[in-house]
């Protein structure tokens, strides 16, 4: 049993079991008030599962891509959940649960799945189709480019994601896990650095 969380869109938590699903999901396309719903909807949906974090086997954090500000929130969230109840993280891509929606709703052959980097570009992650046990093959990315550069490979479609689905992210988990598929890096997708940078220093002032 998994506790997902993903803020790389809005705000998404929720609780989820290999054999009977997603237990509870809560979550808010909202993307300006990540820190202040994310411990509430945690509390909630453990609540709605009725499951304690005792019984949890592993936390999952969506790596992004997503913005810096909401998705290092999402992240430090789940960090800071798992170092508290002593289970492990389990990072993952968040496009790569994206496709497994879609994929779940009948798409089939090769998708796109692309988030808004702003500045006229994109963050990709190119998916083959599924392979024998429902998991989305990634052939590509995740990448960031212009629109022109993104890769359109005949016979496949492109999705836009507004959001992401804890559920989702903590099933693909569940999937990855029992299958002995490897998770992703536990390193941030993030569309872009933050534009403000630490000072080098005090500067000097004369007279």
């Amino acid at each position: 049993m998994l506790l997902a969380i993903d803020t790389s869109a809005g705000t998404s938590v929720a609780v989820v079991d290999r054999d009977a699903g997603v237990l509870s999901e809560l979550s808010t396309v909202d993307t300006m008030r990540h820190a202040e719903v994310i411990g509430g909807m945690i509390r909630d949906a453990l609540v709605q599962a009725s499951v304690t974090p005792e019984r949890l086997s592993g936390v999952v954090a969506g790596m992004g891509p997503g913005p810096f500000t909401g998705l290092r929130v999402g992240i430090a969230a789940a960090k800071a959940f798992a170092l508290g109840a002593g289970k492990p993280l389990v990072p993952l891509v968040s496009h790569d649960a994206v496709a497994l929606e879609r994929y779940g709703a009948g798409h089939s052959g090769r998708l796109l799945v692309v988030t808004d980097a702003r500045r006229r570009e994109l963050y990709w992650s190119e998916y083959g189709g599924i392979d024998e046990v429902g998991i989305p093959l990634r052939i590509g990315g995740p990448g960031l480019g212009k629109p022109d550069a993104l890769p359109h490979a005949d016979g496949g479609s492109r999705y836009d994601a507004a959001s992401v689905s804890a559920g989702q992210l903590g099933l693909l988990a569940e999937w990855l896990y029992f299958h002995h598929r490897p998770f992703a890096e536990d390193r941030p997708l993030y569309l872009r650095s933050p534009d403000v940078t630490p000072s080098s220093g005090p500067k000097r002032v004369t007279a």
